[in-house]
C-alpha cells in the first residue's frame, strides 16, 4: 500500500468520525446506563466488553507484525503504551466491575469490534511500514511532552475508573453521585482522562493514525460524557451545579 492511499483511508475515516459524533450528540449510544430496548439481541455487559476492546489488541498486533516485529525500539514502545492502555481495558477492567446481570445490545459489541478493528490497522499498519524515527526521537520534545501528557491522562483515567468502580458494593446495581478529585469538576474525568491519554500519544508519536484514533476517541467520548452529565443532572436532584461534563471550567 501507498502512503497516499493510506493517508486517504485515514481522513476518510475521520470522516466517519464526524459523522458519528454528530450522530452521538443526539442519539445516546445505548448501553451502560443508557441502555434501551428496541435495539435487537444482546449479551452480558462484561462479556461484550472483553470482546469489543480484546479486538483492537488482535487487529493492532496482526498488522504490527505482519512482517515480524519492527527492530525500532521507539516503535516497540509506542505499541507498548498502546497495549498497556487496551490489556487494561479488555482484560483488567471489565473484571473489576461490581455489577452482575447487565446487558449490551450485540449490535454495540459489533460497532465497537468494526471501530476498534480499523483502528487497530491503521496504528499497527503503520508502524510496520511507514514508521521513521530518528535515532535520538526519545530526547526530542514532542516525545516528552507527549508521553507526559500520556501518563497524566492515564493516571485521570484509571483513577476515576477505580473511584467508579468503588462506588458500588458487589452485586449492586444503584447509581450514586461520584465525589473527589477531578469530580468535583466534571462529570465523566474518565473520559477526560482517556482523551488526554491518545492527545499524548499522538503528540509523541507525531504520526497520522495517531491523530485519527484521537479524533474518534473524542468523537465517542464527548458525546458520552455530556449524556452522563445530562443524566446525573435529571436522575439527582442534588447534583453539584458548578460540575461541567467533560472539561473542568468549560463544558
Amino acid at each position: 500500500m501507498t502512503w497516499e492511499t493510506f493517508r486517504l483511508m485515514n481522513y476518510l475515516w475521520m470522516g466517519v468520525a464526524a459523522i458519528a459524533f454528530g450522530y452521538l450528540l443526539f442519539r445516546d449510544a445505548p448501553y451502560g446506563r443508557h441502555v434501551r430496548p428496541g435495539w435487537g439481541p444482546t449479551v452480558d455487559n462484561r462479556f461484550g466488553w472483553v470482546v469489543m476492546e480484546f479486538t483492537v489488541i488482535v487487529s493492532f498486533l496482526t498488522f504490527f507484525t505482519w512482517n515480524g516485529w519492527p527492530s525500532s525500539g521507539i516503535v516497540t514502545f509506542f505499541a507498548g503504551c498502546f497495549l498497556l492502555h487496551y490489556v487494561n481495558r479488555s482484560l483488567v477492567y471489565p473484571f473489576r466491575l461490581h455489577t452482575t446481570g447487565k446487558r449490551m445490545p450485540i449490535v454495540i459489541m459489533l460497532s465497537a469490534m468494526t471501530f476498534n478493528t480499523v483502528n487497530g490497522f491503521l496504528l499497527g499498519y503503520y508502524f510496520a511500514h511507514f514508521a521513521d524515527y530518528p535515532p535520538n526521537w526519545s530526547r526530542t520534545a514532542p516525545f516528552i511532552a507527549g508521553l507526559l501528557l500520556f501518563l497524566i491522562g492515564m493516571v485521570i483515567n484509571w483513577s476515576a475508573d477505580n473511584s467508579l468502580i468503588h462506588l458500588r458494593q458487589p452485586d449492586e446495581t444503584n447509581y450514586r453521585i461520584p465525589r473527589g478529585g477531578l469530580f468535583n469538576r466534571i462529570s465523566c474525568p474518565n473520559h477526560f482522562g482517556e482523551i488526554l491519554e491518545w492527545a499524548g500519544f499522538s503528540i509523541m508519536t507525531l504520526c497520522l493514525p495517531a491523530f485519527t484514533f484521537l479524533v474518534w476517541t473524542a468523537a465517542n467520548l464527548i458525546p458520552r460524557a455530556l449524556a452522563h452529565h445530562r443524566w446525573y443532572r435529571s436522575h439527582f436532584t442534588d447534583y453539584p451545579t458548578e460540575r461541567k461534563a467533560i472539561i473542568p471550567y468549560l463544558f
